[in-house]
């Protein structure tokens, strides 16, 4: 596990106030790494709290604690049965609001669902939904991490701190990485472009742009222009009337726009999920002579067949945050590595608690970050 403490938050991580309370609101023992982590740099104990499932597969939460008038900080990592992940959050936010919480701050550093955060033809937007649901239940304030939209914070009625985890990413290159000055970094496509050109400038480096790789599930259709039938109806068009079509989309054969020859290519994005993308553009990177390819990004969902996909292909690393735990798959892969980011979740919950500002958190963070 890769982590490094700076200096100026060693002094001031153990440090709260009275009336915290920390509760994990998992039921499975494998996503409580994180939950444990973060109460150990805080220097405080786990809460008392129940959460299973009963036979007939309904949740529940028992509080064994009194909550009354204090700030209560659920952390909830997302676990492979989501939709129970949800509801067990939901619950106890719930039961702590009608327990007379202070305050209640989820801290859900991978926020589920949010790949559906656009109109898809007839769909919905299904993380406007979840935020609105976490709010009724009463949620007061949502601690995040690198959402896939930015603009999912406006879903919420409350303050949301969507904290990055670029600089640990970062730092892993510069500590990790050994010839990394010899690298570039590489948008697998169009869509991830500002995301490495953000670590190439912090890292001074060379970008690659990878287009043309196969069909993305958000590329094309999934706003809602695309929802009225491309049918051309007599009876709903007056006769005068011609509505310009607009032209079907071809994707071009897979292209490297940039250098990577002789190279070090670092793969960069958000999520980690399907993996075929990123195996064509490791395919494309090696082809083109980058002798050495690294894949960063800061949830690692790892879902189905991914770990042994990576495991036979050209990738040489796989570097992602245990915002989600993956402990299984680094089993079935060795190529899979973890970068620990509770020290950042820690920090944030202390200064929340405390009052304090948490301008320090986003230091040298610009819109496009």
């Amino acid at each position: 596990m890769f982590c490094v403490t700076p200096p100026e938050l060693e002094t001031k991580m153990n440090i709260t106030k009275g009336g915290l309370v920390l509760f994990s609101a998992n039921s499975n023992s494998s996503c409580m790494e994180l939950s444990k982590k973060i109460a150990e740099r805080l220097g405080v104990e786990m809460g008392k709290v129940q959460v299973y499932q009963e036979p007939n597969r309904e949740t529940r939460v028992q509080i064994q604690e009194s909550v009354r008038g204090k700030d209560v900080f659920i952390i909830q990592t997302v676990s492979k049965d989501v939709n129970t992940t949800i509801m067990e959050l939901l619950i106890m936010v719930y039961a702590c609001k009608t327990s007379c919480a202070k305050s209640i701050i989820g801290v859900i550093p991978y926020f589920p669902y949010s790949k559906q955060c656009k109109m898809r033809k007839r769909g919905s937007i299904v993380s406007k939904l979840l935020a609105s649901m976490m709010c009724k239940a009463g949620l007061t304030h949502l601690i995040t991490m690198d959402l896939h939209q930015k603009e999912i914070q406006g879903f919420f009625n409350i303050p949301v701190d969507n904290l990055r985890a670029s600089p640990f990413l970062l730092q892993y290159i510069q500590e990790e990485i050994p010839d990394y000055r010899n690298a570039v970094i590489v948008a697998k496509s169009p869509a991830s472009a500002k995301r490495a050109q953000s670590f190439a400038e912090r890292l001074r480096l060379g970008i690659a742009v990878i287009h043309g790789e196969a069909q993305d599930a958000e590329s094309d259709l999934v706003d809602g222009r695309h929802s009225p039938p491309m049918v051309r109806s007599v009876a709903a068009i007056h006769p005068s009337l011609e509505i310009p079509m607009l032209i079907p989309k071809e994707k071009p054969p897979i292209t490297v726009v940039g250098d990577v020859g002789g190279r070090i290519a670092i793969i960069v994005d958000d999520i980690i999920d399907d993996v075929d993308s990123f195996l064509a553009a490791a395919e494309a990177l090696k082809e083109r002579g980058a002798y050495k390819i690294f894949v960063m990004a800061t949830h690692g969902l790892l879902s189905s067949d991914a770990p042994r996909l990576i495991e036979e292909s050209a990738i040489d690393e796989v570097v992602v945050t245990n915002t989600i735990p993956h402990e299984v798959q680094k089993l079935q892969c060795p190529k899979i590595k973890t970068v620990d980011i509770s020290m950042i979740l820690s920090e944030a919950i202390r200064r929340i608690h405390n009052g304090e500002s948490m301008s320090y958190l986003f230091r040298n963070i610009g819109l496009d970050d």
